[in-house]
């Protein structure tokens, strides 16, 4: 089931991030601060956008448990999409299912375009995207963190498109 996040998911949010901070490929991802307070205000102003569209952020729910979140944000021509899900739920098809619903939404709505980013060393993500149709149109240099000596750890994230 997908719904739009209230403010009662942040505790679920929150276990999604502390997973996604473990995997290999946090790396490639801004943190999330995973202090209770932080989460939940965050969460909070996510479900404040529950009766609009300009940003859309919906809880993907196994029974009742949230098992991940899809986030759309309005673009100047379309919509930009991510996704994190719960390792525990990964390569099940939970993600590619709920995603085309969200997709399908969009459509419905009258979107055009959609947009992702993200590094091209995630190759489970880079996978998802190809099976949903979308197309890789271009690259960029980015950099979320900094090593040792304070230098940028720079990697190359792919950027995704898909004309609906």
């Amino acid at each position: 089931m997908i719904r739009r996040v209230c403010s009662d998911d942040w505790k679920a949010i929150q276990t999604i991030w502390a997973d996604e901070a473990k995997s290999i490929y946090a790396q490639f991802d801004k943190s999330n601060d995973l202090e209770d307070q932080a989460v939940a205000k965050r969460i909070t102003m996510w479900a404040s956008f529950a009766c609009g569209d300009e940003h859309i952020f919906l809880a993907v729910c196994l029974h009742k448990t949230v098992i991940g979140y899809i986030a759309l944000n309005r673009m100047e021509c379309g919509y930009e999409i991510g996704y994190c899900f719960h390792s525990d739920y990964h390569g099940k098809g939970y993600a590619k299912e709920s995603i085309s619903g969200a997709l399908a939404y969009l459509k419905n709505k009258g979107s055009l375009r959609i947009t992702a980013g993200t590094a091209l060393k995630n190759t489970p993500s880079v996978h998802l995207l190809h099976s949903l149709g979308f197309h890789q149109t271009g690259t960029e240099k980015l950099s979320f963190y900094k090593d040792a000596d304070g230098k940028d750890i720079v990697f190359d994230g792919g950027i995704y498109e898909l004309l609906l």
